[in-house]
């Protein structure tokens, strides 16, 4: 009897790199298969090593990888360019399904690379927005210089309320400033049993957020958070991503924020 090994990673041939700041690129990588939003890739070079890297994008036959540039592995995937050829095990994670909030009204908030797994989120509805009864993204950056998918939010105002604010403005910066978290209470909602809060970033600005999601009358099972955590194997084997009994390659790192808020390192 044969078995396929589950480490083994396929060969995908980059499509396109689009640059978004110095250390900061999406490699578009072809891929046939299923895939979610906020589900992730295990980005592997031979000699280097591997890293896990969300989802931030979902085409005909490709996906969207995008990279920070931190360490051994990613610095050397900045090597490589159109034509060449990446490894990749995945998708791994249970991802955000797009069902679940279809007929809802969605306030999304992202800080900065959280952005990156709920940016399909944002893609869908901005294509289909009759599809949702509101889509407000609140997307935060540390300054001008470090906002991601630029030309993606001109596409999103048209069709979604899209509030984009920085921590530290520039000169010459003509756009919103100050915490993500306070723009919240400004946000409309018609019927907030039923709204539905996404929220991926930092721990700390996680935290804050859904306190003034609950403050604002959300209820906590319609709030859904990326739990993401150091992972390895991305199939439950190294436990370098346990919590508890809670393996965040496997049953997350989406989360629904009953289950999501019990996970602390």
């Amino acid at each position: 009897m044969t078995t396929t090994n589950p480490y083994t990673p396929f060969l995908s041939e980059i499509k396109a790199v689009i640059k978004h700041t110095d250390i900061e690129y999406t490699f578009r990588m072809t891929f046939s298969g299923d895939a979610k939003p906020g589900q992730f890739f295990e980005v592997s070079l031979p000699k280097f090593g591997e890293a896990p890297i969300s989802i931030s994008g979902i085409g005909e036959n490709t996906v969207d990888l995008t990279i920070r540039r931190v360490g051994k592995v990613t610095a050397e995937i900045f090597e490589n360019y159109v034509g060449d050829s990446l490894f990749l095990r995945g998708p791994y994670g249970n991802g955000f399904s797009i069902d679940n909030y279809i007929d809802k009204e969605i306030i999304l908030i992202a800080g900065g690379t959280g952005l990156s797994p709920v940016k399909g989120i944002t893609d869908y509805f901005s294509a289909h927005p009759k599809k949702t009864k509101g889509f407000t993204l609140i997307a935060g950056f540390k300054s001008p210089n470090d906002v991601l998918f630029k030309a993606d939010f001109e596409k999103w105002k048209k069709n979604l309320n899209v509030i984009l604010t920085v921590d530290t403005p520039i000169d010459g910066y003509c756009g919103k400033s100050g915490m993500v978290t306070e723009y919240i209470p400004s946000i409309p909602v018609k019927n907030i049993d039923d709204a539905i809060g996404i929220v991926v970033g930092p721990p700390m600005m996680m935290k804050c957020t859904i306190d003034e999601l609950l403050k604002k009358g959300f209820k906590e099972a319609n709030i859904w958070i990326s739990q993401e955590r150091k992972m390895c194997c991305g199939i439950g084997k190294c436990g370098h991503c346990k919590i508890d009994d809670t393996y965040i390659c496997l049953d997350g790192p989406v989360f629904n924020y009953t289950k999501g808020k019990f996970l602390k390192d």
